[in-house]
């Protein structure tokens, strides 16, 4: 098939580039031309801004294609111009969404593909976001109820959960800061919010990839939302301890501050604390494995290895005390050791 990707060099649409190449596919990148991306030779880069609907309708004429994989559109609006613009001329919409559309805290762990979304419930977001993604799918999900397979647009939303891989950094309590590699590495105390236990699931790029490339042209996937993420779900303390394994480095000293104090002290640095990292949470990926064959292959360590790799080829790693993580530790232990004393001297 021709695929058009909008993206195409990004954490996720790399992988996907690569693997739609080796399976066969003839791929056209429309990019805005800012981001450099290892992809195969035989890839056609088309430039201009999605955002930019005569630039989005020159790319639709001129590759003429097949299946659109969509992996930068993050409003409703977005989606509408894209609706506008392919519907009647391709086969299959792919939407690169997101877990995040599930209203948070999840009504029940593992969450299936029909849990709330953001969109089927009366309240304030848990982030814009979040909002805007699932108000996405719904453009996409009505545009397919409406044209379906016969009009030209039959849609396929594929949610993926945190990804990671080469190319993109490693996450932590504060977020994408490469810093956090090197204290690691060192034996830095390490900030973790709450007690550590609530859960996240790390899923490598080449394994969500492979879930994308197997839905274009998919006829099982059309109308259809899907899971794509890790399925070895682990603490925050795994987490921390498991990256420190993966690059042989001592057991992590662990510094757990509550959430809220973190957020109440550090409102520009918690934004992916606030948004994503608090709320445990676990995705049901069954209906990808049965339509889209998905598999875990890369496990998390493995994967750290090789992300670590990556950003030391690229001198991507920042020095250990880039961040301000040295002196939360050392507020929050003279914190807890003030509110010890003040508690004994009134048993006292």
């Amino acid at each position: 098939m021709r695929v058009l990707i909008i993206g195409g060099t990004g954490l996720i649409s790399t992988g996907i580039t690569r693997e739609l190449i080796e399976a066969g596919h003839e791929v056209v990148c429309f990019t805005r031309g800012e981001t450099d991306a290892s992809v195969p030779d035989s890839v056609t880069f088309l430039s201009g801004d999605r955002n930019d609907r005569g630039a989005l309708e020159h790319a639709a004429r001129t590759v003429d294609p097949d299946c659109v994989v969509d992996m930068v559109c993050f409003t409703p609006e977005q989606a509408a111009t894209a609706v506008d613009v392919f519907a009647g001329d391709i086969d299959q919409y792919v939407f690169c969404s997101t877990v995040d559309v599930y209203r948070r805290p999840l009504e029940s762990n593992p969450a299936t593909e029909t849990a709330p979304r953001e969109s089927d419930v009366d309240a304030d977001p848990v982030s814009e976001y979040a909002a805007n993604k699932a108000a996405a799918e719904d453009v996409f999900f009505d545009a397919h109820a409406a044209l379906g397979t016969e009009d030209g647009f039959a849609a396929t939303i594929i949610r993926p959960w945190s990804t990671y891989g080469e190319g993109g950094p490693v996450l932590h309590t504060f977020g994408t800061g490469t810093y956090y590699v090197d204290r690691i590495r060192r034996g830095k105390p390490i900030v973790v919010h709450g007690d550590g236990t609530s859960l996240w699931g790390p899923c490598h790029r080449d394994d969500v990839a492979r879930s994308f490339v197997a839905a274009v042209g998919n006829e099982r996937t059309y109308g259809e939302a899907y899971h794509v993420t890790s399925e070895e779900v682990i603490s925050w303390n795994q987490y921390h301890r498991r990256v420190a394994s993966a690059l042989d480095a001592p057991e992590p000293e662990l510094v757990y501050v509550p959430t809220d104090r973190l957020r109440a002290a550090l409102p520009d640095r918690t934004n992916m604390l606030v948004d994503h990292f608090q709320f445990s949470t676990v995705f049901d990926n069954a209906k990808a494995r049965r339509d889209l064959e998905f598999e875990y292959t890369i496990g998390f360590e493995e994967g750290i290895r090789r992300t670590v790799a990556d950003l030391e080829a690229r001198d991507a790693v920042d020095p250990w005390d880039s961040g301000i993580d040295d002196a939360v530790v050392d507020a929050w232990r003279a914190a807890g050791d003030e509110f010890v004393a003040s508690v004994r001297a009134l048993e006292g």
